[in-house]
């Protein structure tokens, strides 16, 4: 087991469950367990799939899996991009830039296996303690008391009965705990087929980007991956291919010929494989103590390259939340957020991913014209940058309409939990406790401010995370905490939860007590 040892078991109502080894399983793991939270993660399957599907991590995403220090290991592995092109008919349109983010402190996308995330990801859950059991499948739960019971079948037939005090289903798109659980899982309209390989491939279009190319006849994207091999993906006829059928060599390379830019030769593949998508998000994400994240909770359109990294950010959110609550830091309360606040986002995610996909498919002369001209005109003045670029790397998830932004700013590490100005001047910030910066504006700071800032680490509950800040912050931080004094409580994903009047300290104190769903100070 996973954090835990048979000669002094956990309590049951302080250990978790997780069902499902993927990314997204293996997060949630590695956050609880380096908080000392016991956790036990099986897994029905075989491990790693020899064929992944998910290839690319986005900036936002390299933020958050430094709470759990893998992001360096996962640099040391995948291939940067500088950002995504798009094409017509072998003319570029735009260009979504992640190395021009103003406010990541990881300008770039990563092209990478999922098999090699999660060989990084698995050796991490190792290292703080805990295993996978492999061939294990949960086949009965049930959750009518709300706490869940649930039947584990082994290997060999044996079936193991146990009640763990939460439980997390990261069991993919055909997710047994969702259907145990009774959750309605639909969506939009969107039902795509799509061809897919990891290819050999000499081309003349630049590797520091992925394409996205748009033809009459369809679309298709080059990602490269590092050492000439590129992810191939493009939407294809639903009874094109099957799983017994692999797409060949031939026909990548014909529609290649057809909807790419600039000249490719698809020297090798080095597999290939079909899916279909029908966009589907559940109706909860939450049960009392069952919790649904990643495909189990929602499939999107692979467009844009958002589902890994939409579920990676669910296993974020839930677990520092859950994490603090097991350990008495938080009240049960905080939990609902989960849902409320994932459930908003998945439904964001599959809009945009939906727009993306059918604007490659579309095909009349008319539509085809009207849609290259919206690309170049918000290329030229700026709009494709500012919106586009934010939303394919994640960097503009929001909570709660605009009220609980994503702020610019990196995680202490495991071993470091103390909030302080990083390298390059970037605030670093608690990574499993609100953190309170006092931010003196960029003009000059009022006379007071020393005085200030002292009497607002007064009022604060003790051992509150603060970080005083200076006006030399690089340009994101800086410019989304304002020109104006103020105290910001960021949450531990690095969310704002509220601006706070540092002339009202005691604002600052309730506002702590009410995010941890504590009784309100006097």
């Amino acid at each position: 087991m996973g954090g835990v040892t048979q000669d002094r078991p956990a309590r049951p109502e302080r250990s978790v469950l997780v069902v499902g080894a993927g990314p997204v399983g293996l997060v949630v793991a590695c956050e609880l367990l380096q908080r000392g939270v016991a956790v036990r993660v099986v897994d029905a399957g075989r491990g790693p799939s020899e064929h992944s599907r998910a290839n690319v991590i986005w900036p936002r995403n390299l933020e958050l899996l430094d709470r759990i220090g893998v992001t360096d290991d996962l640099l040391g592995v995948g291939h940067r991009l500088a950002g995504t092109a798009f094409y017509s008919r072998g003319r570029r349109l735009a260009t979504a830039w992640m190395s021009r983010l103003p406010d990541s402190p990881y300008p770039f996308a990563l092209t990478i296996s999922q098999n090699e995330t999660e060989r990084v990801l698995r050796r991490r859950l190792t290292a703080l303690g805990g295993t996978v059991e492999e061939g294990v499948r949960l086949t009965s739960l049930d959750n009518a008391q709300g706490v869940p019971s649930v039947k584990l079948e082994h290997e060999g037939g044996r079936v193991e009965e146990l009640e763990p005090g939460w439980l997390v289903g990261a069991d993919g798109a055909h997710s047994t705990v969702r259907k145990e659980l009774g959750v309605a899982y639909d969506g939009p309209p969107v039902d795509v087929s799509f061809a897919i390989t990891d290819a050999r491939l000499t081309t003349s279009l630049p590797e520091d980007l992925s394409h996205y190319c748009y033809a009459p006849s369809g679309a298709i994207v080059l990602g490269p991956m590092g050492d000439g091999v590129h992810r191939i993906a493009l939407n294809v006829p639903h009874d094109m291919y099957d799983q017994d059928s692999p797409p060949p060599r031939e026909m990548f390379q014909q529609v290649v010929d057809d909807r790419a830019a600039g000249r490719s030769v698809v020297e090798e593949l080095l597999w290939s494989g079909s899916f279909r998508v029908r966009v589907r998000i559940a109706s909860a994400f939450r049960s009392d103590r069952c919790f649904l994240v990643g495909d189990a909770a929602h499939v999107i359109s692979p467009a844009g390259g958002q589902g890994m990294n939409t579920g990676m950010q669910d296993a974020f959110n839930l677990a520092w939340k859950l994490s603090g609550v097991i350990r008495g830091e938080f009240g049960e309360g905080i939990l609902d957020s989960y849902d409320s606040e994932r459930r908003a986002v998945s439904h964001e995610v599959a809009r945009s991913t939906e727009w993306l996909t059918k604007a490659g498919l579309v095909n009349t002369p008319a539509k085809v014209a009207l849609r290259d001209a919206a690309f170049m005109a918000a290329d030229r003045t700026g709009v494709f940058q500012r919106k586009v670029a934010p939303q394919l790397g994640q960097t503009a998830v929001s909570y709660d309409g605009d009220r609980h932004p994503r702020l610019p700013l990196k995680v202490a590490g495991a071993a470091d939990d103390a909030p302080y100005l990083g390298s390059g001047g970037w605030p670093v910030i608690a990574r499993d406790r609100h953190t309170v910066l006092l931010w003196p504006g960029t003009r000059t700071p009022p006379p007071d401010w020393q005085r200030t800032r002292d009497r607002v680490r007064e009022a604060l509950p003790e051992g509150t995370p603060v970080l005083d800040l200076t006006r030399a912050l690089p340009s994101g931080p800086a410019r989304a905490l304002g020109p104006a004094p103020t105290v910001a409580v960021v949450r531990p994903d690095g969310h704002l939860l509220a601006r706070c009047d540092p002339g009202r300290p005691q604002d600052t104190a309730r506002l702590l007590d009410r995010a941890a769903h504590r009784r309100s100070r006097p």
